[in-house]
């Protein structure tokens, strides 16, 4: 995060819709899975709270799920609507598709790089990527929209991985320590990005319905 930035960008992260592998809790990195009919729901909701929203650009991981999120609340916030690798998910590489107790499972050397793996944020699943890359990468978005669009808002539609590390930079904590953090698909997280950064809001499901949130079912 720049330190010398003027007036502060506004990011509205939002976690795109839910989709079939994330009911299951499964690892859904680079996996193009469309919404499922919740999603679609959820992505409804979004565009609906951010007719009220001030944006000035919508930005969006170039994965399905995420994309079509992205162009319901483009619509609805009536801006523009622009794909960014940067935004994707992290890749799981082979672990791609399965849950952490089937990783577990797969033998003694996917259940050790799996500990490693949630405790180093520089480790990497087998042909995948790590949180760290993730972590340079959109932060170097969020650092040239701050030039761009400094005092305004702006929407970023992404994954689990990206928003977290987003969080982390913002609080200054160690990305290991983002995964206590839990996401919901359909949420918005608000930081101000700049000099002074500040978490604003997180995991809001406000626009969803207070019951409507996986952690209460």
């Amino acid at each position: 995060m720049k330190s010398d930035a003027g007036a502060s960008l506004r990011l509205y992260l939002v976690r795109h819709g839910e989709t079939a592998q994330n009911v299951e809790m499964r690892y859904l990195g680079l996996g193009d899975e469309p919404l499922n009919e919740r999603g679609r729901s959820q992505a409804r909701r979004l565009a609906e709270a951010f007719e009220r929203i001030p944006l000035r650009l919508v930005v969006s991981s170039p994965l399905g799920r995420a994309a079509d999120t992205a162009a319901a609340i483009g619509a609805g916030a009536g801006v523009e609507v622009r794909s960014d690798p940067r935004l994707a998910e992290g890749s799981f590489g082979s672990w791609e598709g399965l849950t952490r107790g089937e990783v577990q499972d797969l033998g003694p050397e996917d259940a050790a790089l799996l500990e490693r793996w949630e405790a180093d944020a520089a480790a990497a699943p087998p042909g995948g990527e790590s949180i760290l890359g993730v972590q340079r990468r959109v932060v170097g978005l969020a650092d040239e929209l701050a030039g761009e669009f400094p005092g305004g808002g702006v929407a970023l539609v992404s994954h689990v991985g990206p928003i977290k590390a987003l969080v982390a930079a913002v609080l200054g904590i160690p990305l290991p320590v983002s995964r206590r953090l839990f996401l919901d698909p359909g949420t918005i997280t608000v930081l101000e990005w700049g000099a002074r950064p500040l978490l604003r809001l997180f995991n809001s499901h406000a626009h969803l319905g207070w019951t409507s949130a996986r952690w209460m079912r």
